[in-house]
């Protein structure tokens, strides 16, 4: 294993002792997964993490002053909206081993795919005056650690809104709509919408439990991400546009289309899917539903 060497003194791993992350919900904390399957944009993330820092060993180990200042920082990175931010920084003042708590919430709508996080021990200001052998610059990194944790499955996630129907041209007693757009080279967060209605309790609720959610409601969420899928794959196979040679850009409605059917159907090309399709629609339509997996993360 490769390890990165520093241009200066750093302390030994030990020095900092973190608990692992804790998904905070209205129904308790629980330990972070390693995905939220029905995670969608509207879901708003709590995280929370307990850490230690050893401060005397983190200046001592570092050959550095100990007056000089530190901080606890929190970072998020997010692989599908290509957004980075910080999630909180925590100045560390005293001595000895001392408790600092981590709390932050992250906003859904900034988030996707991947969520990153990094949590480091930093120096927080300049020290030009330190050990040769001392770290000198702000933001000099003395510890760290990263977390991962998917928010997206195998089905494809999109942003989605809780209105009423009944106030709308769609049926009043449908559970949910899919707006997808024709425009194969737009970009995929602007060409999808999953709409659910808040007259239908049941799946309003699903959706308002996605964090945690009750076996019913990961029946629900499955049954409208698999219908999600085969809208999406539907869409695509009936665009004169989309083929084996089509090329589309990075995160367009395109790439998102033949990155689904590649996922749902491995090895199968669009035209073998097509040809599938119009053949044999009932049996094509059997076969989207297994290969999306309906009911089987319950």
């Amino acid at each position: 294993m490769k390890r990165l060497a520093l241009p200066y003194r750093v302390p030994t791993d030990d020095v900092v002792k973190a608990e692992a992350w804790r998904l905070v919900t209205e129904d308790g904390e629980w330990d972070l997964p390693e995905a939220l399957h029905h995670w969608d944009y509207q879901m708003d993330l709590r995280l929370r993490r307990s850490v230690r820092v050893d401060l005397d060993r983190a200046h001592a180990d570092s050959a550095l002053a100990p007056n000089v200042p530190l901080t606890l920082a929190a970072v998020w990175t997010s692989t599908g909206s290509n957004l980075r931010g910080p999630a909180q920084r925590v100045p560390i003042e005293g001595s000895g081993m001392l408790p600092v708590e981590l709390d932050v919430r992250l906003r859904g709508t900034e988030l996707g795919g991947v969520l990153i996080l990094d949590t480091a021990l930093v120096l927080a200001e300049g020290s030009p005056d330190g050990a040769f052998a001392a770290p000198r610059r702000a933001g000099s990194v003395l510890w760290s650690d990263r977390r991962s944790l998917r928010l997206q499955g195998d089905a494809a996630q999109f942003p989605m809104a809780v209105i009423d129907f009944a106030k709308t041209s769609f049926p009043d007693r449908a559970a949910w709509h899919l707006q997808i757009g024709e425009r194969l080279e737009a970009a995929t967060m602007g060409s999808l919408l999953l709409l659910i209605n808040e007259r239908n309790e049941t799946a309003a609720t699903a959706f308002k439990n996605a964090a945690n959610p009750r076996p019913v409601d990961k029946v629900i969420l499955s049954t409208i991400y698999g219908d999600a899928a085969r809208i999406m794959i539907e869409h695509a196979l009936r665009h004169g546009d989309f083929g084996d040679d089509a090329a589309f850009g990075e995160d367009s409605l395109g790439s998102t289309l033949i990155g689904l059917c590649t996922t749902l159907f491995p090895g199968a090309s669009i035209n073998e899917l097509r040809l599938r399709q119009e053949q044999s629609p009932s049996l094509f339509a059997s076969e989207l539903q297994a290969a999306v997996g309906i009911w089987e993360v319950v």
